[in-house]
């Protein structure tokens, strides 16, 4: 028995984890039914706990095969994202997609469809799958790909581990020319002067805002927006330029205790983003910094969840489409600087258009905010629930662990569907989470 939380630590459970190191472990597990696959615990809520046992997959690590020519890995579902770059960045390849942390599993990517910097370009993760192996209720193991078993293979990619257990995949890693970042800053007023600047930089190959959600009036949704090159070898210094694939040692931090309250006052979070956003003001409008600081700036302090105290917080991400997302990121900015809850991380990325049963992108823009685990920002989330729902948005079920089977329901149609598919194929038995049932799918 081990209590479970997602990375949010809230919420948190007891149950049994189980740990199989092979297929066939992992076929006898599946026999006690109402189980779940669990990666690395990154998803932020209670989508990776099992509603009776929880499948542990980190030992099913291996990376199998790699094809030079393209780019194709071939990796179990338990190898960590981390452990792909550390291989492959030396020899020019990168991922192709990635979220905002290299702690992820392959399994857990492919569940949860990542989106990264890029999706409005290049799309979300799935744009880089070839196949999956995936193992059913009854421990057999079917190959699924855009021409064969075309529909296990939509549902699963998004699917949040319920319709079977992804074993490996074969993905697509993409050649970089270095392992820096060229990196330029605009420095924006407000909402509507961020919004231009992500329309005027859609051909940027990365592209993401930070903003500072306490802001009001005329400085309402005021942000840094930072897109992002890799660097060719001859625009970096010499040093770098001699060993493009190296950077610098970083030192390690980490959060070694857990505080019995939250650490992130509003009046700290005020603070913060004033100095992060004059400071930005001084910086160099073009800078070049290693993958690590653009893509994973949170990975250098491990245990960071644990600033938010013995309650945990919860992320609100949803997406609003194109035609509404400036209404709708205005209100729930008012809302949240209404209240005085200050995020201390507020991201905003523009998505582009996006196929997949399940998956959460849509085209327009998407906005993820931190929170204490309080009733009092409870109450808040609700409130931005139905500020989503009346523009047309839909919420992030990897970054989820509160909000009501009603809200999701109406938020997105697809989730009916799915919960039908599910239960014709058999799935519905065997693979549930505390999720699934909380939100009915």
């Amino acid at each position: 028995m081990r209590e479970l939380s997602g990375w949010g630590r809230y919420p948190k459970y007891r149950g049994p984890l189980l740990s199989p190191s092979s297929s066939e472990e992992l076929a006898v597990a599946l026999k006690r039914g109402a189980v779940i696959a669990r990666g690395n615990g990154r998803a932020y809520g209670d989508s990776a706990i099992g509603l009776r046992h929880t499948l542990a997959m980190r030992r099913l690590n291996r990376m199998v095969d790699f094809d030079r020519s393209s780019g194709r890995l071939v990796a179990e579902s338990g190898v960590l994202l981390q452990d792909i770059i550390t291989a492959f960045l030396p020899h020019g390849w990168f991922p192709a997609v990635t979220p905002g942390t290299k702690f992820v599993t392959l399994g857990g990517m492919i569940a949860a469809d990542v989106h990264g910097k890029n999706h409005h370009v290049e799309g979300s993760f799935r744009n880089f799958i070839d196949w999956l192996d995936v193992m059913d209720a009854q421990g057999n193991v079917r190959r699924c790909n855009r021409e064969q078993n075309t529909e296990l293979f939509d549902w699963t990619v998004g699917g949040l581990g319920l319709t079977g257990v992804i074993l490996r995949a074969g993905i697509r890693l993409r050649p970089v020319p270095s392992a820096w970042i060229r990196q330029t800053s605009w420095v924006l007023p407000d909402l509507d002067a961020t919004l231009a600047a992500f329309h005027e930089a859609e051909s940027a190959s990365y592209s993401v805002a930070w903003i500072d959600c306490l802001r009001s009036g005329s400085d309402l949704g005021r942000s840094v927006l930072m897109l992002g090159e890799h660097a060719l070898p001859e625009e970096l210094s010499d040093d770098a330029a001699r060993y493009p694939y190296e950077i610098p040692v970083k030192t390690q931090r980490s959060m070694p205790v857990t505080p019995p309250f939250s650490l992130l006052s509003s009046g700290l979070v005020k603070a913060f983003n004033a100095v992060f956003y004059w400071n930005a003001r001084r910086k160099r409008e073009v800078s070049f910094i290693d993958y690590d600081s653009y893509f994973y700036p949170l990975d250098t302090i491990l245990g960071w969840n644990r600033i938010y105290g013995r309650r945990g917080f919860m992320q609100f991400q949803c997406v609003l489409p194109l035609e509404t997302a400036r209404d709708g990121l205005q209100a729930i900015l008012n809302e949240t600087s209404r209240t005085g809850a200050g995020s201390f991380l507020a991201v905003l990325k523009r998505l582009g258009p996006q196929n997949g049963a399940f998956s959460f992108p849509m085209e327009g823009y998407t906005l993820a905010l931190d929170f204490p685990a309080t009733a009092r920002m409870l109450s808040l989330l609700e409130t931005l629930d139905e500020i989503t729902l009346a523009h047309h948005g839909r919420f992030y079920l990897a970054k989820d662990g509160r909000m009501s089977a009603e809200i999701m329901h109406q938020s997105d149609a697809r989730a009916a569907q799915f919960r039908q598919l599910r239960q014709n194929s058999g799935a519905a038995e065997t693979f549930q989470s505390k999720q699934s049932q909380r939100l009915v799918i």
